[in-house]
């Protein structure tokens, strides 16, 4: 039994330093990858949330138990990005 497991590795070893090399460069790039994708979505997102106009809002209190005063339930939320009831702050001291 043992020989044939010496045979066998004997037989194997040229082939394990290519399968190695490509193995660890294939995680390599897969990790870079990842952390490329994940930067582009998180990217993605940021600009979207930025475009939510409730902290300029004159109804907006930023209060977390009541952040919107005519519609509490899309406050801060994507849904808000086209608000109808949007009316800009007109006094510097509600900012």
């Amino acid at each position: 039994m043992l020989e044939v497991i010496s045979l066998l590795l004997r037989g194997i070893q040229p082939l394990l330093v290519p399968i190695c090399f490509v193995v660890a460069w294939t995680v390599t790039i897969l990790a870079v990858l990842s952390l490329w994708t994940a930067a582009r979505d998180s990217v993605t997102t940021a600009k979207q949330m930025h475009q939510i106009p409730c902290t300029g809002c004159q109804y907006f209190t930023d209060n977390y138990r009541l952040k919107c005063t005519v519609r509490p339930s899309i406050a801060n939320t994507e849904e808000a990005i086209n608000c109808l009831d949007y009316q800009a702050k007109t006094n510097p001291y509600l900012y």
